[in-house]
């Protein structure tokens, strides 16, 4: 039977690409994903962003990273050059999953997905939480090696590794995965 996939773009948004919780490391990602992105979209496969939409009293803005991607503010708007189309899906998340209290489980079995592709910012945090409750939900991770980044080279080499050693995430470069869709 053959995979029903779908690609989840993480918090590729403008307080951390070009705002208060800024990654260089972004830049060098926004082609590849574009490309992907593109390439899902002329193949039907769902494309599906799940960005930050924080309230003032989250943990994540109380505790530990300040005021960033703040509900309704251009912070928490996806970059305009990976600007979501009408037929793409946008799932709000308060917290570094994109499965936590979300409904983004429902959406993928009413799409009746299997396997997800996971791309975006940053590759151990909110990558790596998203892998991890998408391995528990019994999904197949594909994560586009060239399309997650982190602040640091070790951040994202060490997330990588944790995601593929930990729950047995394919690690692909973005070329590959659109050879496979």
């Amino acid at each position: 039977m053959p995979e029903k996939k779908a690609v989840i773009i993480i918090d590729m948004l403008n307080d951390f690409v070009t705002g208060s919780l800024k990654c260089e490391r972004a830049q060098r990602i926004i082609p590849n994903l574009k490309r992907l992105i593109e390439e899902a979209r002329r193949k039907g496969v769902p494309v599906i962003y799940a960005n930050d939409s924080h309230l003032e009293e989250d943990f994540e803005v109380v505790r530990r990273w300040g005021k960033h991607a703040l509900k309704g503010t251009p912070g928490a708007q996806v970059i305009p050059e990976l600007k979501p189309a009408k037929k793409d899906y946008i799932v709000e998340k308060r917290t570094y999953s994109a499965f936590f209290e979300t409904g983004l489980d429902l959406l993928l079995r009413s799409l009746g997905v299997d396997t997800v592709i996971l791309g975006g910012l940053h590759t151990h945090i909110c990558v790596r939480h998203t892998a991890a409750d998408a391995f528990f939900r019994g999904y197949k991770i594909i994560v586009a090696k060239d399309g997650v980044e982190a602040f640091t080279e070790k951040d994202h080499e060490e997330g990588l590794r944790y995601l593929e050693f930990v729950y047995g995430a394919e690690i692909k470069t973005v070329d590959e995965i659109i050879k496979e869709l």
